[in-house]
């Protein structure tokens, strides 16, 4: 059986205030893109607990570590199903801020839910999945959503972008969330992102935006820059996602791939 986990990007990022337990609490908007991994599992013919192999863009740790076999195996603990072949093909690539990761562990807990047919509820599934990650949660739904506290609290949002072309670049930048946080100055604004996302996208550029940028940019004036040629080509709004290193930008119409983002990971489809 066969599904495709899609990534997300973050429309505005709030450092609103650091917590007690070390954790920060944000605000955030994740919105769903069709960018997708596909994950396969088909019933293992060995007597291990499961098998695991990949493909797209190599994966660089253990198969035990691996998010995808992490939910697997949280969710086979409960439920004892017979044992799986997995395969995980990437097309997400990783520390993007685009939740290529947490979408897979949320989709493969829907995958086994629905192939054995489990039960369990989208609350049931949000919550094993949330062991696993703060941004799990959001797969689960999978629609555009107000997020807050770590990230791991959501409020659904209608947010229609449909029509609007997304382009997105990744250059070859790894950020650890550490270093993003390392210079953070938490701040609560005066108006919430709940609030701001409701207005009209054109006004977005000037009251929406990524508190990482402020921390990132300096650090790295690359992404500085494509933010601007974004906005130079015509971007009605453009922002880094997550704590980085991938920018997008939106576009009323089909926006052009300038020839010094070729080197780059690109990807561009309608919203």
């Amino acid at each position: 059986m066969l599904t495709y986990s899609n990534a997300k990007i973050n429309i505005g990022l709030n450092i609103v205030e650091k917590r007690k337990d070390g954790f920060h609490n944000l605000e955030t908007i994740f919105f769903p893109i069709a960018m997708r991994d596909a994950i396969e599992i088909a019933d293992s013919k060995g007597n291990a607990d499961y098998t695991f192999s990949a493909s797209g863009i190599p994966i660089d740790i253990d198969a035990s570590e691996n998010i995808v076999v992490k939910a697997y195996e949280l969710i086979r603990a409960k439920y004892n199903f017979p044992a799986q072949d997995i395969h995980l093909h990437k097309s997400i690539p990783f520390g993007a801020g685009l939740g290529g990761g947490s979408a897979n562990a949320a989709y493969m807990i829907k995958l086994l839910n629905q192939k054995f047919n489990l039960g369990m509820t989208e609350s049931e599934m949000e919550g094993w999945v949330s062991q696993l990650g703060s941004d799990c949660a959001f797969f689960i739904k999978n629609k555009p959503a107000f997020a807050f506290e770590k990230g791991d609290k959501l409020c659904s949002i209608d947010l229609d972008l449909s029509g609007f072309h997304i382009l997105l670049i990744k250059p070859d930048i790894h950020i650890s969330t550490a270093e993003a946080y390392a210079n953070i100055k938490p701040n609560k604004p005066e108006k919430s992102l709940q609030q701001l996302i409701q207005e009209p996208i054109e006004n977005w550029k000037t009251t929406i935006k990524n508190d990482f940028e402020d921390s990132i940019f300096p650090k790295y004036p690359l992404l500085a820059e494509i933010k601007k040629e974004l906005y130079e080509q015509g971007a009605i709004y453009a922002a880094m996602s997550g704590s980085g290193s991938s920018l997008f930008g939106i576009f009323k119409n089909d926006p052009q791939i300038l020839p010094q983002w070729e080197e780059h990971f690109c990807w561009e489809n309608r919203l």
